[in-house]
């Protein structure tokens, strides 16, 4: 295969003050095959691109910049990336720093020694809020049965892919992607090792819990029926549950005894199945408004220009 041996992939969101020295460590390692970095601006403002196409201008090996015309998400993102790296192995890193180069080096060398599709980065100790760590770790816990996965394996953003995953998994086009869904369709040769996480090394995350929020959407509803069936269930115990009071209320009314409280009991019951019965619909309507959106075809991303250097 030409290009390079492996492909440096970075989304972008308001990284002017980090990305400058992401770029200079990974100009520094020495790569058997070559290294190649792909940055995808994912719409965040005139700092960030500027920074980078002064990157462009002076970076010591090939860089692309793919420059996004508004924001779309990280995973939006890195899909862009992923199909303008042109690397035998692709890393996904963040663009803060707290991804360390030469961690992603082994990665890949993991990748290469056992020949697997995807490492992902298990890390020793996240450096993260308590929030965002409880939101990974929720993630994680809730994909062990909603997605194809080995359970209890650990998924991050920080992973290593072969580029023959990578082109199965490209041709998605559906604007709601969620990468490690799509890598669980297409392959089953993944593993992991244990890496470092460091400490952000400028300003603050710009991931939110609307950002966290969608991302478990993505991965629930995309790629899997089962909260649909979930509901099912839920539908049917709610439904033999009232059947079992019917017959007790029955049975009440023919002992001439009954609860004094009526209107209470009624008024409870029915929030009960009225609150049930929204949140099954509500369900219902994400998922064909979803594909609603897909029909309408909504784009992934929408790339304004690229550019090249080094």
């Amino acid at each position: 295969m030409s290009g390079p041996a492996l492909s440096f992939v970075i989304p972008l969101y308001r990284s002017a003050e980090t990305i400058g020295s992401v770029v200079h460590e990974i100009e520094g390692l020495v790569i058997a095959g070559g290294h190649e970095i792909v940055l995808v601006h994912d719409g965040s403002g005139e700092a960030t691109t500027r920074v980078c196409r002064e990157l462009v201008r002076t970076a010591k090996v090939p860089i692309t910049l793919v420059e996004h015309a508004r924001n779309y998400g990280e995973h939006n993102a890195v899909l862009t990336g992923w199909r303008h790296a042109r690397g035998r192995h692709i890393v996904n890193l963040d663009d803060d720093g707290q991804n360390p180069p030469t961690e992603a080096v082994r990665l890949w060398q993991h990748a290469l020694a056992t020949d697997l599709d995807v490492v992902f980065g298990h890390y020793e100790e996240k450096q993260h809020s308590a929030w965002r760590n409880f939101g990974s770790w929720f993630t994680n816990r809730m994909t062990d049965w909603a997605l194809d996965k080995p359970p209890g394996f650990y998924l991050s953003s920080f992973r290593c892919v072969s580029a023959f995953v990578a082109h199965q998994v490209i041709p998605y086009a559906g604007p709601y992607p969620y990468i490690d869904g799509l890598l669980l369709q297409v392959t089953q040769r993944i593993g992991s090792i244990e890496v470092r996480h460091e400490a952000r090394r400028a300003g603050a995350s710009t991931y939110t819990l609307s950002r966290l929020l969608r991302l478990w959407l993505s991965a629930w509803i995309n790629f899997s029926i089962l909260p649909l069936r979930v509901a099912t269930v839920m539908g049917l115990i709610i439904g033999l549950t009232g059947l079992l009071a019917v017959g007790w209320l029955v049975w009440l009314w023919f002992h001439d005894v009954g609860p004094q409280y009526g209107f209470g009991w009624l008024m409870a019951a029915l929030l009960i199945f009225s609150g049930t019965q929204l949140m099954m619909l509500g369900l219902i309507g994400e998922y064909v408004g979803r594909m609603f959106i897909t029909v309408n075809q909504r784009p992934q991303a929408v790339v304004r220009e690229v550019t090249r250097g080094g």
